[in-house]
């Protein structure tokens, strides 16, 4: 099936107003969720415990139809667990494919940060070219399959820090904070009604969409015209990043070309056939804050990541 630029803003406002149903304000963490969702990419939450990081995922799965697949990440956790295994099969002398729970089109990666890297690295095949190979055979995912990690800020007990390579498949990096005290009680009046933890099946929500309206939205996004002296900024923006005195280790390639596919995917579901730049500094932030790393100096004088990505967008020359 085919989809205009239209029909992908309308699915993705429907999406939205489904998720609305269960999840309070997060506003700016559901347009990236879908954003990435349409643009092919994944997404890192970061939040305490309690701020819906998982819930939000499963609404998002429930309305948009996609099958959803989720892994509670445990210190003792392996890479099979993740990916699978081939069992030997006596009666027929073969060996057949047990499918780990990667095998979904929305995956939740939960707490990733509590495993340890060998088995984070499970997913780095998986979340670059949408495929598993065990044991020398190689076995397709969802064209649609996309990652939404969550994990609890690095200074609690008993975490790892994510390797870079991993982190730097993440399209964003999603900072869940703490409600504000009216939105607060607007959760406790909305879920204060249930018995026991909310279920995403107490709200209602309604299927919108389905893995062949996300592919169709998905190619229409390429439509989206993105002008010379976009990519120029975009790509000055990201260099930016690799030299500055302030920052130990700057973004990648990889970073500029997925903040470009984002801004193509926002134009679209803005109502655009073409990106501007205030596409791009809408997304900065969520794609550059977890590839940079602050130089020593920086970190003793107390800078914020977010802050400094600010000073990079005001200081790079945006076209008129």
């Amino acid at each position: 099936m085919s989809m205009t630029l239209e029909e992908t803003r309308a699915m993705a406002q429907a999406i939205r107003a489904e998720v609305g149903k269960a999840i309070v304000g997060q506003d700016e963490t559901i347009e990236h969720l879908l954003i990435a969702l349409v643009a092919r990419g994944h997404v890192l939450l970061e939040g305490p415990p309690g701020t819906a990081k998982t819930f939000l995922a499963q609404c998002l799965a429930a309305a948009s139809g996609l099958e959803f697949g989720r892994i509670q990440f445990t210190p003792d956790l392996l890479p099979g667990d993740i990916l699978g295994s081939n069992l030997f099969n006596f009666q027929t002398s073969q060996f057949t494919l047990t499918r780990g729970p990667i095998f979904r089109e929305l995956l939740l990666a939960d707490e990733i940060n509590r495993t340890p890297p060998k088995t984070q690295a499970a997913l780095l095949e998986a979340m670059q070219e949408r495929r598993v190979t065990l044991d020398g055979e190689t076995h397709p995912l969802s064209d649609s399959f996309m990652v939404v990690a969550t994990q609890n800020p690095i200074e609690n007990q008993g975490v790892y820090p994510l390797p870079e390579a991993q982190l730097d498949r993440f399209s964003f990096k999603l900072l869940v904070s703490y409600p504000s005290a009216a939105e607060e009680a607007a959760i406790v009046t909305r879920f204060g009604q249930h018995n026991g933890p909310a279920q995403v099946s107490d709200f209602d929500i309604a299927q919108v969409a389905d893995t062949a309206k996300i592919a169709a939205a998905q190619e229409a996004v390429t439509a989206v015209k993105l002008a010379e002296d976009v990519i120029d900024y975009t790509v000055n923006l990201v260099r930016a990043t690799r030299d500055n005195a302030e920052i130990a280790s700057g973004a990648s390639p990889r970073a500029a070309v997925l903040l470009a596919n984002s801004a193509r995917a926002r134009a679209a579901l803005h109502g655009r056939d073409y990106v501007i730049p205030d596409d791009v500094k809408a997304l900065a932030t969520a794609t550059l804050r977890h590839r940079i790393l602050l130089s020593p100096a920086a970190e003793i004088e107390g800078r914020q990541i977010e802050d400094l990505v600010a000073d990079l967008i005001e200081q790079t020359e945006a076209p008129r």
